[in-house]
C-alpha cells in the first residue's frame, strides 16, 4: 500500500518546524512508518543547493533560483520521496512545491505559469496527499523569527512586503487546491494549533486503517 505524502508550509516565523516535530511524534505514536525530510534539501545535492540559496554570498537571479529548486526536487523525488511512498512509508516534508509558488512566484515575481510548467515536468502529476499551511501575518512571523538566535538566512532578511506577497501566494494555492490544502491560523495558541492538526491527521490515520 502506498504511503501518504504530507507537506507543511508557511512563511518564516509561522512555527512550521515546531509543528513538524509535534506531528512526526503524533504519527509515530500511531504506528505510522515515517520518513521526515525537507526542501530545499533531502539529498546530498539538495543540501548543497540549500546552502547556496540560503547562505550564498551572491544573491541568485529568481529564475536561476527556481530552476535550482526544481533540479533539487527531481533528485529528492527520485531518491527519497517516491521510494519511501512506494514502500508504504509516509513522507513528512518541510516545504515542497507550494513554497516555490509562494517564494519564487509570489515573493520574487516569477510567472505563475512558469512554475506550473516546471511542476508538471518534474513531478509528472505527483502531489502531496495533504498540505498544511500555517498562516500568520508577516509582522507576527518576523517577531517570532527574531527570537531565534541563529543568523537569519537570505529569505528571512527580506522586507514585510515580500512576505505579504508570499503569504498571498500561499493563500492562492489553497484556493486552487481546497481538497488538498488546509490553512491553519498559526497565530493561535500552540495547544489550539495542535488540536487542529490532531483532528486532521486522526482522520487521515483512520482512513488508512479502514483501507488496510
Amino acid at each position: 500500500m502506498r504511503g501518504k505524502f504530507i507537506t507543511l508550509e508557511g512563511i518564516d516565523g509561522a512555527g512550521k518546524s515546531t509543528h513538524l516535530d509535534w506531528l512526526a511524534q503524533f504519527l509515530a505514536r500511531r504506528g505510522i512508518r515515517l520518513k521526515v525530510t525537507r526542501e530545499p534539501g533531502g539529498t546530498a545535492l539538495g543540501e548543497k543547493l540549500r546552502e547556496l540559496m540560503l547562505h550564498g554570498e551572491t544573491k541568485l537571479h529568481p529564475e536561476t533560483e527556481t530552476l535550482l529548486m526544481f533540479a533539487a526536487r527531481r533528485e529528492h523525488l527520485e531518491k527519497v520521496i517516491v521510494p519511501a511512498l512506494e514502500s508504504g512509508t509516509w513522507v513528512l516534508c518541510d516545504r515542497f512545491t507550494d513554497a516555490t509558488y509562494a517564494y519564487q512566484a509570489g515573493g520574487s515575481g516569477i510567472a505563475w505559469d512558469k512554475v506550473a510548467m516546471l511542476e508538471q515536468w518534474v513531478q509528472q502529476g505527483l502531489q502531496p496527499d495533504v498540505t498544511v499551511i500555517f498562516d500568520v501575518a508577516p509582522e507576527v512571523g518576523r517577531t517570532r523569527a527574531a527570537r531565534n538566535k541563529k543568523a537569519p538566512d537570505r529569505f528571512e532578511r527580506e522586507k514585510d512586503a515580500f512576505f505579504e506577497r508570499v503569504r498571498e501566494a500561499y493563500l492562492r494555492r489553497a484556493r486552487e487546491a481546497p481538497g488538498r490544502i488546509r490553512v491553519i491560523d498559526a497565530s493561535a495558541a500552540l495547544p489550539e494549533v495542535h488540536k487542529t492538526l490532531e483532528d486532521i491527521f486522526t482522520s487521515l490515520c483512520s482512513q488508512e486503517s479502514i483501507k488496510g
